[in-house]
């Protein structure tokens, strides 16, 4: 198996690094998140989850072994497979995924596309217990009520989940109405 690849980009698809390793390119699939800030030339360490089928091989990359353990937990859940892991953390940061989880709110997963209510309630009930203790980190409070809706109202407007989820850790955690701090959430894009 291939777990770790490290190597210069050659080129970008839609979903896919290729990546150049002793003269060999590997089209390695990763998530948005990767794509969007890595460019032809620049070199990359990536850790990554060989995926077999019967008439394909994948490569998928991550940048940390922290994402690769998260999609590895992910694709444990029945219903979710690699491609899925892949969306979710191509639309969600990994703290933000882990949050959603540990604090019981399928409502956030089921923003991603190709994740429905089903199975975001199936993620959350099948990881909860192997999240562990859900760390807040410095910049991430905590998920209230109040911060779902305001989530749940951008993502319908359109902005993606990450877009969503920083311009709500952004506003002061002492505005407590929705509608406040949906008016403050977008009032941040605005800037």
């Amino acid at each position: 198996m291939i777990s770790i690849l490290q190597g210069s980009v050659y080129a970008r698809t839609t979903d896919a690094l290729i990546v150049m390793v002793g003269g060999v390119g590997l089209r390695v699939l990763v998530p948005q998140p990767l794509l969007t800030a890595t460019f032809p030339g620049d070199a990359v360490l990536l850790h990554t989850h060989l995926v077999v089928r019967e008439d394909e091989l994948s490569l998928i990359g991550f940048a940390s072994d922290d994402e690769l353990d998260l999609f590895h937990k992910l694709i444990t859940v029945s219903g979710v497979g690699p491609k899925l892991a892949l969306s979710v953390l191509s639309n969600m940061a990994p703290d933000a995924i882990r949050m959603a989880i540990g604090q019981e709110h399928p409502e956030i997963l089921a923003r991603v596309p190709g994740i429905g209510k089903r199975t975001a309630q199936k993620i959350v009930l099948d990881l909860k217990d192997k999240m562990g203790e859900v760390e807040v980190s410095e910049g991430l409070a905590a998920l209230t009520e109040a911060d779902a809706a305001v989530i749940d109202a951008l993502t319908a407007l359109g902005y993606s989940i990450v877009e969503a989820q920083r311009a709500v850790q952004a506003l002061p955690r002492d505005v407590t109405d929705i509608e406040e701090r949906l008016r403050g959430a977008l009032a941040s894009f605005s800037k």
